[in-house]
């Protein structure tokens, strides 16, 4: 495992562990952040913890072309069940995403720390927030760093108060980033949730290759 100093580099993915743990401390300045997204790498730890930094192999990636949408979805997308915006509501979704009950998990890892940072980097334009409205009140959306220059949308976390909203959201998201050129969604690990929606794995390298 690789300890970060002051100095903002990483070391290659390739030498991540098992887990894909790749180093640990640094800080979560805007520099490093940006660094570590145009190298398949992500902060992601617990509140007790250091930040640790990933880059899992295998990659879960979601081709748009190869995105999943259930009957029951396009139902709903015809019916203009929900009303979605984009970055009219950062901190109220990146609030949601924090506080979530999971089932999977005891603790947010959505520090105050990564709060600040994620908001710092909306402000400055590499941050996108999906809003999903229902009757005037927020019911789902979801969060992720825009690599505009590589066309890379690195999906971090989504919440739902209500059935489908995040997928609703998802969607809308996907055909918002098909218009700009998007040529995959990084989700980093495994989850049922994003396989559903069409999402696979992928090796590291062949992730890292359309970063490059």
């Amino acid at each position: 495992m690789y300890i970060l100093t002051d100095l903002i580099k990483f070391p290659q993915a390739h030498h991540a562990d098992v887990d894909g743990l790749l180093a640990i401390g640094g800080d979560l300045s805007v520099n490093r952040l940006l660094e570590a997204y145009n190298n398949g790498i992500f902060p992601w730890y617990n509140i007790d913890q250091p930040i640790l930094w990933f880059s899992p192999n295998p990659r879960m990636v979601l081709f748009p072309i190869e995105l999943k949408v259930s009957k029951s979805m396009r139902q709903l997308i015809r019916k203009n069940e929900f009303k979605v915006t984009f970055n009219k509501a950062f901190e109220n979704v990146i609030h949601n995403c924090a506080n979530i009950k999971r089932p999977e998990q005891e603790d947010t890892w959505i520090t105050d720390e990564m709060k600040k940072a994620y908001t710092k980097l909306h402000e400055l334009g590499y941050v996108i927030s999906v809003e999903v409205w229902k009757n005037a009140a927020l019911v789902g959306g979801l969060y992720g760093v825009w690599l505009e220059d590589k066309k890379i949308f690195c999906g971090e976390s989504m919440f739902s108060i209500v059935s489908n909203a995040s997928k609703y959201g998802f969607i809308k998201l996907i055909a918002w980033l098909a218009q700009k050129g998007v040529r995959l969604v990084d989700c980093q690990v495994y989850t049922d949730h994003m396989a559903s929606l069409g999402a696979r794995e992928i090796p590291r390298e062949e992730f890292l290759k359309f970063l490059k």
